[in-house]
């Protein structure tokens, strides 16, 4: 399998795909939102930009199977997988603020080989294949080279829905607080792994989140040089349920802030 023509095959799809949710921003009404569970929402235009990336996608590898966050294509294990997310940062797009993205990975015989994720108001396109390094609009990146914590700036997301561990976050949150140059929650997990990814955010931590909003980003972190674990520092972390990702340099000095939240 060609993972670059592949990856290449693919940028078009996320392009005409984007190009469809700008068109919706701020057209969705109230009545036709739903809510999936506590603080998750959805609407058309997740559905929508799913659907067509199903449709798109599976023509690009007849007989490939995938994970979806919205299943309209039933979700099943296979030997090539699409791991799709075709809105991430739901809840901002449909409160007009523009930090959203659409993420797309491949699973090949259980291993992530491609990783794409468009931000879609800037129509960045950030992508990675395996062995090939990652890539913003055709030029290369790489995370940042900062070692020390006091010069970073690192990214999270707050928890939606298991709140049993907040009080251990709100430590976590106060630590990164005093010893970094920031903390910066965007609302789009994929987003903060492409933003360290290109330099741009040098660590990122979350749990409770899922494979559709890691995939993609694990391919761009590695292949631009970063490190990706659990809070253990473990292989943990495709489901989702808890992960780091840093620039490698800060990594076990972040770990050990993260440590509360260990479980």
């Amino acid at each position: 399998m060609q993972l670059e023509k592949l990856c290449q095959q693919c940028l078009p799809i996320l392009d005409e795909v984007g190009a469809f949710i700008r068109r919706e921003l701020g057209s969705v009404l109230q009545q036709a939102i739903e809510t999936k569970s506590i603080n998750s929402l959805v609407s058309y235009v997740d559905k929508t930009a799913e659907t067509m990336l199903v449709e798109k996608l599976g023509a690009l590898l007849p007989g490939s199977t995938f994970l979806t966050e919205e299943e309209t294509v039933e979700n099943k294990e296979g030997d090539l997988r699409w791991i799709i997310d075709p809105l991430d940062g739901t809840t901002n797009f449909l409160h007009s603020i523009p930090v959203f993205a659409i993420s797309v990975a491949l699973e090949k015989e259980g291993e992530l080989v491609l990783g794409l994720v468009q931000e879609v108001n800037r129509q960045e396109n950030f992508y990675a294949w395996k062995g090939g390094g990652a890539f913003l609009n055709g030029e290369k990146i790489q995370v940042s080279d900062r070692g020390d914590l006091a010069d970073t700036l690192i990214a999270t997301g707050f928890p939606y829905y298991d709140f049993d561990r907040t009080k251990d976050y709100l430590k976590v949150l106060g630590s990164f607080m005093q010893k970094t140059r920031g903390i910066r929650r965007l609302g789009a997990a994929a987003i903060d792994l492409a933003f360290v990814a290109c330099g741009r955010f040098d660590g990122f931590f979350e749990y409770g989140l899922n494979p559709w909003d890691v995939a993609a980003g694990i391919v761009l972190v590695r292949e631009a040089g970063g490190q990706v674990s659990d809070f253990s520092d473990g292989d943990k972390y495709f489901s989702g349920s808890e992960m780091m990702a840093t620039n490698g340099m800060i990594h076990e000095s972040a770990a050990e802030i993260i440590a509360p939240l260990k479980r």
